[in-house]
């Protein structure tokens, strides 16, 4: 794509950012077919959004093929480019409630859904990468089916915290929120690692060794400041992408 047509399309760099996500998000195995879905907000109050468009491979997914939408219209489902129903409902009633929500990513990655299946689904902190979630995780007992109709509204309702970053969906599979797509994508990484570490130490049957509740919450806090690694983290992967040639960014 020339550059006077990357200057056409609106929101540019965030595109970019986003499309990358999706590119990774592939590579690490973190998806699921073309179930799964992220989105951008692009506006103030956060109702106007990037998503990946219906059943597009992570894969494949460019800068250019996501749709931009209104979370308050009535008739997105009736565009010839209308996005995958449940990930307009869910997406859509999470921008359309929660304005901090500004990115927002839903996967069913392997080990966070293991954990989303259990009868408790708390992740516990046993590491320094469970520590991030620390008080940052809310779990969603009450699965109602494909995120049609209001579905996606309630689950809008458990993230009204602004401390709350994950939403750990019960008998489905994960949900993390961010400011950006980098600190959205950092923490998606995060948390399948620290939902690995947590199932493969279940595995041991051997009693876990938990960290303290004033460790724990330092240990979040610290890592909530820390500087620019999630920005970082996207900006490496770009890095990669783009010395291999990748079309993301077209």
């Amino acid at each position: 794509m020339t550059g006077t047509a990357r200057a056409n399309i609106a929101h540019w760099q965030e595109r970019c950012d986003m499309a990358a996500a999706f590119r990774w998000t592939y590579r690490m195995n973190l998806h699921e077919a073309v179930a799964n879905h992220f989105s951008l907000a692009v506006n103030e109050d956060g109702t106007q959004f990037l998503m990946n468009p219906n059943q597009m491979h992570f894969s494949r997914i460019r800068a250019s093929d996501l749709l931009l939408l209104d979370a308050n219209d009535p008739k997105t489902l009736d565009r010839p480019d209308a996005p995958d129903p449940t990930a307009w409902g869910l997406h859509g009633g999470i921008h359309r409630l929660v304005p901090h929500a500004r990115c927002v990513m839903h996967v069913h990655s392997i080990h966070a859904t293991v954990l989303a299946c259990l009868a408790d689904s708390t992740l516990p902190p046993i590491d320094q990468n469970t520590a991030m979630f620390y008080e940052r995780h809310v779990i969603d007992g009450d699965f109602g089916g494909l995120a049609l109709g209001d579905e996606g509204e309630r689950c809008a309702g458990l993230l009204k915290d602004p401390k709350t970053t994950v939403m750990i969906m019960g008998n489905h599979g994960v949900l993390v929120i961010g400011a950006t797509p980098a600190e959205a994508f950092n923490r998606l990484y995060y948390f399948e690692r620290a939902a690995e570490t947590y199932i493969r130490a279940l595995q041991t049957g051997r009693p876990l060794r938990v960290l303290s509740h004033e460790i724990a919450s330092t240990t979040a806090a610290q890592l909530d400041d820390y500087p620019g690694y999630a920005t970082q983290h996207l900006a490496e992967l770009r890095r990669i992408l783009d010395t291999e040639g990748d079309d993301y960014a077209s």
